[in-house]
């Protein structure tokens, strides 16, 4: 049954390929994929899948099923462009192994049981929908959830820093720079010291932790005093729970800019926040091995990923794999129009089709090897435990 599943996918190549071209030369950012949702969501049902669209509200998210009972497998698929570079993120890829795998499986499902799952996940340059389908309970009957990432070499499933987003927007007083400046409250300069402040704190956190921003908004004209300044930042950790205390100090920071030179602060996220990415390290094992069998030899060990992605919010809940599979030469950066262009070439369409068998045939030993099964689930409660 391993080999009809690899077949059939095998068999698919043409048609994924020519997906993954049509979400590339119709880049849509995030919530606003409603082409590449339609096609993945034609395309399932007309696999057989049953696809409910707009299913949490999000407007461009989708949820397919196939089968039913457990396991339950789910494979996500992203979509959302990056604006002005187009899918230099691979999402374009990322949306097709999913799909791939996914019908892949499909076909032998009422032979050996369970469920086969789809999320569509908008957003994950962003606000990631995965957050929000963690937090009203979308992975709460799956058994295991896997996504591959495009790449310029293969590696295992790794690590990710937790994120958040804060805006501080501080609120002085206009006056006349050069007339009357004592008669202003600059929040100009409020804004100015917190990234002082910043900068030194950075001396006094750990290794793992990236901290960076912009001024968003910082005044309108030379003459006068800056009444409304607007910072934003990115704060990062390797785990939730360090982040959490980095995000307190770094507020402090801003409130006592503020309150130096007297302006009033208001602080929000401005995006959804990410958790750290968990590996399922049994999960993972059986993946590199399918992913051998199909071809890919040359995977390095887990990566240590310096960025941030929504797939951590899933590993918090459900046993998760977020590996990455060679696409292009070595060298060639994602959110880069030449890692957009590569998507769209040769060893591109010939590895992505052997990450979706590999894909597929981990969702068929965990569907019929129920001691695979316990292994994964026993060490994500361990996991669990630990976080």
């Amino acid at each position: 049954m391993k080999q009809e599943v690899s077949d059939f996918i095998k068999l698919m190549k043409d048609e994924l390929i020519g997906i993954s071209k049509y979400i590339y030369e119709n880049p849509e950012t995030g919530f606003k994929e409603f082409k590449a949702q339609d096609i993945l969501t034609k395309t399932l049902g007309k696999y057989g899948f049953s696809v409910e669209k707009n299913f949490i509200g999000l407007g461009t998210e989708f949820k397919a099923t196939f089968g039913s009972g457990s396991p339950s497998i789910a494979y996500l698929c992203e979509y959302d462009a990056l604006p002005g570079i187009g899918h230099g993120c691979g999402h374009n890829l990322i949306a097709t192994m999913g799909l791939g795998a996914a019908v892949g499986l499909s076909k032998v499902i009422n032979g050996i049981g369970g469920k086969v799952v789809v999320f569509g996940t908008p957003a994950e340059e962003t606000s990631g929908a995965k957050v929000t389908m963690v937090e009203k309970g979308a992975f709460k009957d799956i058994d295991a959830a896997i996504i591959v990432h495009p790449s310029d070499s293969t590696h295992q499933s790794g690590t990710s820093l937790a994120i958040d987003a804060i805006e501080f927007t501080f609120i002085g007083k206009p006056a006349h720079a050069a007339a009357n400046p004592e008669n202003g409250i600059n929040a100009l300069n409020a804004c100015i010291e917190t990234f002082n402040m910043i900068n030194a704190l950075r001396q006094h956190v750990k290794s793992d932790v990236r901290i960076h921003g912009i001024i968003a908004e910082g005044g309108v004209a030379a003459n006068i005093v800056p009444e409304r300044a607007v910072a934003r930042f990115y704060v990062r950790a390797l785990d939730r729970s360090y982040l959490n205390e980095v995000v307190e100090k770094v507020k402090n920071c801003a409130r006592a800019a503020a309150m130096a030179v007297g302006a009033k602060i208001e602080i929000r996220n401005y995006e959804l926040s990410y958790d750290n990415m968990i590996t399922n390290n049994s999960l993972s094992a059986i993946f590199t091995r399918n992913l051998k069998e199909c071809g890919v030899t040359d995977i390095k060990g887990s990566d240590r990923s310096m960025g941030s992605i929504d797939m951590g919010n899933v590993s918090h809940v459900v046993p998760s794999i977020h590996p990455y599979i060679k696409i292009c030469r070595e060298g060639i950066a994602g959110h880069t129009r030449e890692f957009a262009q590569a998507t769209v070439e040769k060893l591109a369409g010939e590895n992505i089709i052997k990450a979706a068998c590999a894909m597929a045939l981990t969702g068929y030993d965990l569907i019929t090897d129920k001691n695979l099964l316990s292994e994964v689930k026993e060490e994500f409660q361990r996991q669990k435990s630990l976080s």
